[in-house]
């Protein structure tokens, strides 16, 4: 099977921490919703961790650790440089 030039490219992985009073699913969406801000052509998330902040005995912090891939815009050329 032939890779599409979508298919194709560089990639980078960064990761973010999402934080929520609510829950783990609300601090992974947070996070990306933040980073979709900055950072064009998001493609995966991958939750690595999760955790709490505890304070008195009760949660009162919910944390995603995300790994984030995005990927590198090119510029295309007509052909070899």
């Amino acid at each position: 099977m032939a890779e599409s030039e979508e298919d194709t490219g560089l990639y980078r992985i960064t990761e973010i921490i999402g934080t929520s009073a609510i829950s783990w699913e609300d601090a992974a969406r947070n996070a990306i919703h933040v980073a979709s801000q900055s950072v064009r052509d998001l493609r995966i998330a991958e939750i690595i961790k999760l955790d709490v902040k505890i304070d008195g005995g009760e949660i009162v912090t919910y944390r995603a650790r995300i790994a984030l891939s995005f990927k590198y815009e090119t510029k295309k050329h007509a052909g070899p440089v």
